[in-house]
């Protein structure tokens, strides 16, 4: 399973993924009313991107995580926080602990877990009156993607990957519409608010190849195309585009409240 593929290089994963704005940090903390007593279920923390800043905090945090080479690292990231902790284990398969918890939390993570399980399981820990978040990521135009630097990555995808669409241009966040479906359907969950953060990141040729390293769909490629989508995209970073290029990313902060 493409889910699988993070567990294959960690370190590259820890170093290359960006953390989360500051902004929707806080505005978690307080959306879901944490204090240093509360109890805090992470569900997919890769290595530690939205972990670690949480346990800053002091709350008590499971974490867990399906990879366990993965794990490795985010227990690593998360020694100087004794209250936090790590377990391997699918989500689907983790056994519930009889104590419920104040905060369920899945960033970035959401769509790999089993549609018919995932809000179900997610509402069950938590306690009444509890917040279930949802962080999700998307690409967007904006930076340094201009209409002719991402028409030849796009060139680049074309030719290297097969499955790609024909076309594909950085979609405006402006005209994205947030995705609450599940949420608004379950009949355990209220309150569900969306709030929006963006954020804009510059990387260097190689930093940049390195984020394309973590993203499943890419290593999914055989190592022929992958190695030669890599050098395409570098070679227009480095020679197109001044040696770096500025990503825009909007992250969506979903809260949902579970029913008393």
């Amino acid at each position: 399973m493409l889910r699988d593929v993070f567990d294959e290089d960690p370190e590259l994963y820890d170093r290359a993924r960006p953390v989360y704005p500051p902004p929707l940090v806080e505005a978690l903390i307080t959306a879901a009313g944490l204090t240093p007593e509360s109890r805090v279920l992470e569900v997919g923390p890769g290595t530690g991107q939205l972990t670690v800043p949480l346990a800053r905090l002091g709350c008590r945090i499971t974490a867990v995580e399906l990879g366990p080479t993965v794990a490795t690292v985010t227990r690593r990231n998360l020694r100087p926080f004794p209250n936090a902790r790590v377990e391997v284990s699918a989500f689907e398969e983790w056994p519930l602990p009889e104590e419920p918890f104040d905060l369920v939390v899945c960033a970035t993570a959401f769509h790999w877990i089993d549609p018919a399980v995932r809000v179900p399981k997610a509402v069950a820990a938590l306690a009444p009156g509890g917040t279930l978040a949802l962080v999700t990521t998307e690409h967007v135009a904006g930076g340094s993607w201009d209409q002719d630097f991402c028409d030849r990555v796009q060139g680049c995808y074309e030719r290297w990957d097969p499955t790609t669409p024909t076309g594909l241009r950085m979609p405006d966040e402006s005209a994205l519409t947030p995705d609450t479906g599940e949420l608004d359907r379950s009949d355990r969950l209220d309150a569900v608010e969306v709030r929006r953060f963006a954020q804009e990141i510059t990387y260097s040729a190689p930093e940049y190849r390195d984020l394309l390293c973590t993203f499943s769909n890419h290593r999914d490629l055989d190592p022929t195309a992958l190695s030669g989508l890599l050098d395409c995209v570098t070679d227009l970073i480095e020679n197109r585009n001044g040696g770096s290029v500025t990503k825009r990313t909007l992250h969506e902060l979903i809260t949902a409240r579970r029913a008393a």
